[in-house]
């Protein structure tokens, strides 16, 4: 989570070579990822929409981030 940034709550995720950036509130994606995995990450980001957003409102007031548990 890259909260010094400038713009709508989101998060930027890795995979291999890969990179993409995940807006938390709208689901829209810039960036490119395997099929798979971009449907892992966007089935993750859903289940865990609030708590995302409430580390960045976290983030952005300087407070220490939550964990937010992997997709199993």
């Amino acid at each position: 989570m890259f909260y010094p940034e400038h713009g709508t709550a989101h998060f930027h995720a890795r995979h291999g070579a890969y990179k993409i950036k995940l807006d938390i509130g709208t689901g829209g994606v810039s960036g490119e990822f395997p099929p798979s995995a971009l449907r892992r990450v966007m089935a993750w980001a859903a289940i865990h929409q609030h708590e995302l957003l409430e580390n960045w409102r976290r983030a952005r007031l300087g407070e220490p981030l939550r964990r937010i548990a992997p997709l199993e």
